[in-house]
């Protein structure tokens, strides 16, 4: 199926053009650039969002230097347009899409490698890759969830937790943490919500968190000792580095650890519980579980600032701020 194209009275074909965030070459935040390009080409098994809002993410900046280069073994293609999430409507659909409607809320989790990003006014997504926003959730916070939710429950069900077991979130305040943290409890899990700063402490206790600690200033050992003296039976680690393989010893040496892949520093040393590494699960039977929680429950995605799609250089620079929960841009 092509995308969408207009015909001039003479019989010429017209692509429509979108406004976008670009990269011409990898490097730093100067190198994004707004600009009009040509939407997106429509296939068959695809849906057309009309993006209204886009997750930033820390693996953005990553991607927007290189760190993704060919990694999916795929050349890059320039111009390059970033962003793995987002939410909006249906725009169009291709021939062999039944289950959504033009104008439906969706959102998505995606990839911008080979066919580009969300840090667009339209994006093109697989269908299995497309979920409806369920009814009470606003769109920017679905905008921003996508990708981080469900790496969350896949380190949720990769650990098999039982209700009553206790569980370290490391970087509870961050994207991936502070879903972790209700979807944890959504589960009767009982959760250690290990934060960043007063501010990413409160916002763990109000998600649900059995106990709340700021990683940056407080024992972390001492807490997590206390919180099961015996030792922790599972950590999902979202933040890596020093502090976070120290705390890591706290599990016992009969339980797991979730380390998504990006997670970064990886481990340098074995912490004596099992480690794995995992990937998030974005098929439609996880959306489809991701939604029936968020329909069951309070379950919120915490945006920090949602900045303007031409603003995209702030928000890359901001990403090195401390902020708890995650970053937006509103491009529709």
């Amino acid at each position: 199926m092509e995308s969408r194209v207009e015909r001039t009275a003479g019989g010429a074909i017209v692509v429509p053009r979108m406004n976008a965030v670009v990269l011409d070459r990898f490097g730093g935040v100067d190198e994004l650039s707004s600009r009009r390009i040509p939407h997106p080409r429509i296939g068959d098994d695809d849906v057309l969002i009309r993006v209204e809002f886009a997750g930033v993410g820390s693996w953005d900046a990553g991607e927007r230097e290189g760190g993704y280069d060919g990694v999916f073994g795929v050349a890059s293609a320039f111009p390059y347009v970033l962003g793995w999430d987002a939410a909006g409507t249906v725009a169009a659909v291709g021939r062999d899409v039944t289950r959504f409607d033009v104008g439906e809320r969706v959102y998505a989790a995606t990839m911008p490698v080979p066919r580009g990003g969300c840090y667009a006014e339209y994006a093109v997504v697989e269908a299995e890759f497309v979920a409806r926003v369920p009814d009470r959730m606003p769109t920017e916070q679905a905008g921003a969830m996508a990708w981080d939710a469900l790496t969350a429950l896949s380190g949720l069900d990769l650990l098999g937790l039982r209700p009553d077991e206790t569980l370290m979130v490391f970087g509870a305040s961050g994207g991936i943490g502070h879903m972790a943290v209700q979807l944890a409890r959504h589960r009767g899990i009982r959760v250690l919500a290990v934060a960043s700063g007063a501010d990413g402490v409160a916002l763990a206790r109000r998600l649900g968190a059995d106990h709340a600690v700021d990683g940056r200033r407080d024992d972390v050992s001492a807490a997590a000792f206390e919180f099961a003296p015996g030792g922790l039976d599972a950590a999902l680690v979202t933040v890596g580095g020093e502090i976070a393989e120290r705390s890591l010893r706290a599990v016992r040496k009969s339980g797991r650890i979730a380390w998504p892949n990006g997670v970064l520093p990886a481990p340098v040393a074995s912490p004596g519980a099992t480690v794995s590494h995992y990937d998030g699960d974005r098929s439609r039977a996880a959306t489809d579980r991701l939604n029936a929680i968020i329909e069951a429950s309070s379950f919120e995605v915490h945006v920090a600032r949602t900045f303007p799609l031409e603003r995209a250089r702030d928000a890359h620079r901001a990403l090195n701020d401390h902020y708890v929960g995650k970053l937006a841009l509103q491009v529709g």
